[in-house]
């Protein structure tokens, strides 16, 4: 097995195929030695999660990954399950034939898929239909496949991915497989952690297969997944005035709220001092609500001007709006070279004038700002997050965290990080305004820009995690401050 480092280690499809091509050619371990031992792999992940299953229907395609299936099916029968095998193609070639004659040659039958016929009764369904091998929709006799397999409600078990699923990207572009269990083979592909993917791959597993360290020591991971960390302790003599100073701006007619989340979780992840400057009609409330907070009513550049002079990293956008007073404000804010984190209508006012920053810069954009800001479609970001991150970062020149299920944080060289965590709970209104204020409060007590996207992004989706834990319905971004404060200080919330 590879080492625990290699468990954030995510990689292209063609890296994936790169290593199993060098684990025959190098390593020598035959390619059926390399299917029989995803086989095991995957009855023992079936066994172990569903160990009163007595009945699998296995769902074979054409290619290896078809192989795989019926050699798990082989060995489920040994071990004394009963066991029917679906097949889409009445050939298989490679060591996918060799597979498919092994469970023929055991006494096995294959049934060819007719849309027209029903499911055999099963426990479990093991999907082995496609693998890494597909990135277009599936076509109708394999669509019908997946569509009774989801309808019968019963458990599924993918081989290394969910078919229909582009492992590249994580993109759904017809039918896919909605897994309850994914076990992943030699390495962890990338596109299975981010977009659509995340809601269907189920529980993912990885199974190295036994091959050894070496296999990965000249293959440069293409993604890493975070992992869970935070600040260090504070020295006993620190004061306010070492801990940042954040400025959060924005909150134009109406949108005093999101201003204040901006700060108040610039606070709670640590910022000596945040002042805020918005709309003269919001002080009241924001000074009444929190009063640490340090409040001021601007009109226009000339008063927010004495604010940034005293500020060291600008929160730019929450509630900002596009109109003229916002207009002015952005662009002053922008001017004044201070490192700064984008977000909302600061990246819509972007879109409009974009620039390449030559300060410290975190954009936080969902699809649809990342879209405008490339000029681009929803849809096409959505078709390749990592290649949108990554081109965003290098346009403007600042770490960029698309948003979404499985959030990327991409820099303008090309590293490219996945968070892990986050839940459908957090999607509600707030949740941006949170993330802009925590990033900017790490870049204020001196982590740089890729090291705050990074940990922010972390600490914000684990914080929605924690608060998620008495249910995802009904989460609102304030239900983050409190673990947030906790995680950030290495206590489990």
């Amino acid at each position: 097995m590879p080492t625990p480092s290699h468990r954030r280690e995510l990689y292209t499809v063609a890296q994936v195929r790169a290593l199993d091509r060098r684990a025959i050619d190098e390593l020598g371990v035959p390619g059926f030695e390399l299917m029989r031992r995803a086989a095991w792999a995957a009855l023992s992940s079936l066994r172990r999660h569903w160990p009163q299953a007595r009945r699998i229907a296995v769902h074979c395609g054409p290619g290896n990954n078809g192989g795989d299936g019926f050699l798990v099916a082989a060995l489920a029968r040994e071990a004394g399950l009963q066991v029917e095998v679906l097949a889409l193609g009445d050939a298989s070639t490679g060591d996918a034939g060799l597979a498919r004659q092994a469970w023929r040659d055991g006494g096995g039958a294959v049934r060819l898929w007719q849309p027209d016929e029903a499911l055999p009764e099963a426990d479990v369904h093991v999907d082995a239909l496609y693998g890494t091998g597909l990135r277009r929709a599936p076509e109708a006799p394999a669509a019908a496949l997946i569509e009774a397999i989801h309808a019968s409600g019963v458990p599924v078990l993918a081989l290394d991915v969910p078919s229909g699923l582009d492992a590249d990207t994580g993109q759904v572009p017809g039918a896919a497989i909605r897994a309850t269990v994914t076990v992943s083979f030699i390495a962890a592909k990338r596109g299975l952690h981010t977009g659509h993917a995340v809601e269907h791959v189920g529980a993912l597993e990885l199974d190295a297969l036994g091959l050894p360290e070496t296999l990965w020591q000249d293959t440069a991971a293409d993604a890493h997944l975070l992992q869970a960390t935070h600040l260090p302790p504070r020295a006993r003599d620190a004061h306010k005035g070492t801990n940042g100073h954040v400025l959060a701006i924005g909150g134009e007619h109406g949108m005093a709220g999101a201003i204040r989340l901006c700060g108040e979780a610039a606070l709670r992840a640590g910022a000596g001092l945040v002042s805020v400057a918005t709309r003269v009609e919001h002080l009241l409330a924001l000074n009444a609500a929190r009063p640490e907070l340090m409040a001021h009513g601007v009109d226009g550049p000339q008063a927010l001007e004495p604010l940034l002079d005293r500020a060291g990293v600008l929160a730019l956008g929450p509630g900002l709006g596009q109109g003229a007073w916002s207009h002015a404000l952005w662009l002053t804010a922008l001017d004044s070279g201070k490192p700064l984190v984008l977000d909302a209508d600061g990246l819509n006012l972007l879109a409009r004038e974009p620039r390449r920053f030559t300060q410290a810069a975190v954009l936080t954009p969902h699809p649809g700002e990342a879209a405008r800001l490339l000029d681009s479609t929803v849809a096409e970001v959505e078709a390749d997050r990592f290649a949108a991150a990554r081109t965003l970062a290098a346009r403007c020149r600042a770490v960029v965290v698309l948003k979404g299920a499985g959030s990327l944080i991409a820099a303008p060289d090309g590293r490219l990080d996945v968070c892990p965590w986050g839940n459908p709970g957090m999607a509600t209104g707030g949740m941006g305004d949170l993330l802009t204020g925590v990033v900017a409060a790490l870049l204020a007590q001196g982590c740089d820009a890729w090291q705050a996207a990074c940990l922010g992004a972390g600490l914000h989706a684990r914080a929605g995690d924690c608060a998620a834990r008495r249910g995802e319905r009904g989460l609102v971004a304030s239900d983050l401050l409190a673990p947030l404060r906790a995680l950030g200080n290495g206590i489990d919330a």
